[in-house]
């Protein structure tokens, strides 16, 4: 649809060295600010709007999403919970930001929070000239007087951060500040913090993010800070984080080698850092009565014993850590070959622990008890349904916890161990879920392995086949869990919905590469076996025309991020087996990732481009090289933002370069904000809905 973009001999006239430019005649559009690149991206995402905005149906469904999102009735989901008080960043049509706000915990416990606001987002972007997006708040226990306020300019992955008093609702003058970086800061104690950020190119690791831990005194310039701990280039990054313990303080600094290991460090003062016995493959979750608890990732020897299982949550003494003593682990739970542990909180007597059976959500209070055992408590919460452990409160014993389903809105609870769950605030219908129908199903992957997915549709006599939307990730042990319809395919508003509504198929799939099953789930599609997400995701499609629900070639699939190269391999596939193809902040370009903003933080998920034995597996896959001339492709809708410091724009604008290039049909918009959600704020979201609902339409209803 797009006309044709500057030609390749006009390319060698650009600044980038004409070998590079032999290679990839599309470099350019990586150059993301550039006068050139916004050109070509805002031609076409005004070809894009010209086509999609005038059909029939754009302002119904743009308007309808925007409600929905807007709507006053939604969850006040805890961002915090900070001893007796809670704080949560509420959005809605009047504040598109969002204002932070705080309630005691009885009140908000109890259904009846009495807010009261700390920040107006949207207020003091106006004030300040900023177009700020909230990136949350640290809060110094057990006093929770002071805070570190991040805001991001534009909804980047950098951000600012400042002090902020909550009695005086207003930033402290002179406090700490920082200014924009990917930072991460954590209090010691009210004068000092451990500060990793931008102290200049040395101080970053080659995946764009710090790599030295500082301790800042207030008072102090930022230039005086004193290192206590390094990384190398090579690592991903380093950071700093504090965890409460009753009224304990527990500081730690974690060493990021790649993104699946690293080396956790207890901090016990500037001159004493403590090597933890985490394997490097484990994974931090919270500490609980002077235990660092843990999961694995790959079974863990222990002397004189069975191995602990991967998958397993353990616990190591804290205080023979700190002492320098050998720290043996202790099994807390260890999940079911059906099982996986997703999150893990601690209040000040029980650790609760959120598992999933079969990709559906149970929770469990644990305890230590008088003999030192461990003993688990399952919380009778509704059944088949996605449930996320948001947050604890320590003294209280209490777990706030919301459950949902595709049909079945979400209901927050506040959950204790002695008492049956407590509904704290319950959302009314956004559809009538009589109308259709949601059920589990099992495809065969190409190697035997069963994969589960989730289908939705409407409720009919008929048994004639449909046009099917499959939203899949399979990656970075990122399950995909069955949540309400107005929020499906993430980032997508209420997509689902309104394809399932107009008599269509919706289909969630649990492919490998994601967490659903733990870590053998996750690391049968690493690196070298990464085809077997691609493998499944096509045995999902193929079960759908087998079993009779869509017909081959009115299929479409969406994925966002990794998702991006799964969606884009799969169409270089089988490109016979989908009809239409939506890809979100994608990663597209395998040969050139690592060099791109973070992208050298995923070597551990993909293997090293640069290293010929990495790259002959991932060339085999990589969606930008092998796109090919003389293939019907079905069309592509690409969306990413221009601020996306994660995942570098050019890839999606790459990719629909070279699809255009091909002579195949190309969507594309590209967000000037919103970083990598694209989208600061319901408006573009709703749009975005609109936009991709209405692509669908024109790719399998009408016909290209």
């Amino acid at each position: 649809m797009f006309r044709s973009i500057v030609p390749v001999a006009a390319l060698l006239l650009t600044a980038v060295a004409a070998p590079a430019m032999a290679d990839d005649p599309y470099l350019w559009l990586e150059e993301i600010q550039s006068e050139r690149a916004l050109t070509q991206v805002k031609e076409w995402n005004a070809e894009t709007e010209a086509v999609l905005t005038t059909m029939p149906g754009y302002e119904e469904y743009r308007t309808r999403a925007k409600a929905i999102l807007d709507d006053e009735q939604q969850i006040a989901a805890p961002e915090d919970v900070l001893g007796d008080k809670v704080t949560n960043l509420w959005r809605d049509a009047q504040n598109p930001r969002g204002l932070w706000r705080i309630a005691s915990l009885e009140s908000y416990a109890a259904g009846k929070p009495e807010w009261r606001v700390l920040i107006d987002v949207d207020a003091l972007g106006k004030k300040e000239g900023e177009s700020w997006v909230w990136h949350g708040a640290n809060c110094l226990a057990p006093e929770y007087a002071r805070c570190l306020v991040s805001l991001s300019p534009g909804g980047t992955d950098a951000d600012v951060v400042r002090e902020f008093d909550i009695a005086t609702g207003q930033f402290v003058e002179g406090g700490f500040a920082l200014p924009a970086a990917k930072s991460n800061v954590a209090w010691v104690d009210e004068n000092n913090l451990l500060v990793v950020t931008d102290y200049g190119p040395d101080s970053l690791t080659t995946s764009g993010y710090g790599r030295v831990a500082k301790l800042w005194k207030r008072g102090t310039p930022l230039a005086q800070a004193t290192t206590v701990a390094e990384g190398a280039k090579t690592d991903v990054s380093v950071s700093p984080f504090m965890v409460m313990d009753g009224d304990t303080r527990w500081s730690f600094v974690n060493k990021g080698k790649t993104f699946w290991t690293g080396e956790l460090w207890l901090y016990a003062g500037p001159d004493k850092l403590v090597r933890t016995p985490l394997p490097d493959d484990a994974d931090f979750r919270d500490v609980f009565q002077g235990r660092l608890i843990a999961s694995l990732n790959s079974p863990l020897a222990v002397v004189g014993g069975e191995a602990l299982p991967a998958g397993a949550i353990v616990a190591y003494p804290l205080a023979d850590i700190a002492a320098g003593r050998p720290a043996a682990p202790e099994l807390v739970m260890a999940p079911r070959k059906s099982q996986a542990i997703e999150e893990v909180a601690a209040s000040d007597n029980f650790l609760w622990v959120k598992a999933l059976d079969d990709v559906s959500g149970k929770l469990f209070a644990l305890a230590v008890g008088d003999d030192d055992a461990w003993t688990s408590k399952a919380i009778p919460l509704e059944a088949n349904s996605t449930i996320h452990l948001l947050d604890t409160a320590g003294e209280a014993d209490m777990a706030f916890a919301t459950v949902e389903g595709m049909l079945n809105p979400p209901t927050l609870y506040a959950v204790t161990a002695d008492a049956a769950p407590r509904v704290v605030q319950s959302l009314p219908a956004k559809f009538d879920a009589d109308l259709f129908t949601v059920e589990q199903r099992f495809a065969t992957s190409k190697d035997g392995t069963r994969i589960p997915y989730f289908l939705v549709r409407r409720k009919s006599d008929s048994e004639d086949p449909v046009p099917a939307l499959i939203h899949a990730y399979g990656g970075f042990r990122a399950a995909q869990t069955p949540t309400y319809l107005t929020g499906q395919p993430y980032r997508a508003g209420p997509l689902g919905l309104f394809w399932v509504e107009e008599g269509k198929a919706y289909v969630l799939a649990n492919i490998r590469g994601g967490g659903e099953y733990g870590p053998a789930w996750h690391e049968a599609a690493l690196r070298e076996n990464r085809q077997k997400s691609f493998d499944d995701l096509h045995a999902v499609a193929e079960h759908l025309v087998s079993t009779g629900v869509s017909p081959k070639g009115k299929i479409a699939i969406s994925g966002r991020s990794n998702g991006g190269v799964l969606v884009g391999a799969a169409i270089n596939q089988r490109p016979d087996l989908y009809g239409a193809v939506i890809s979100g902040s994608p990663l597209g370009d395998m040969k050139r990732y690592a060099q791109l903003l973070a992208g050298a933080s995923w070597m551990g998920e993909y293997g090293d481009p640069d290293k010929p034995e990495d790259w002959a597996f991932i060339s085999e896959y990589s969606p930008y090289q092998n796109i090919a001339r003389g293939v019907d492709y079905p069309p592509v809708f690409f969306y990413s933002s221009t601020l996306d410091d994660r995942v570098h724009p050019g890839h999606a604008r790459k990719m629909a370069a070279r699809f255009e290039e091909y002579g195949n049909k190309v969507y594309f918009h590209e967000y000037l904000e919103g970083g990598h959600s694209v989208g600061a704020d319901h408006a573009e979201d709703a749009k975005r809905a609109a936009l991709l609902t209405t692509f669908l339409n024109k790719a399998l209803v009408e016909g290209e």
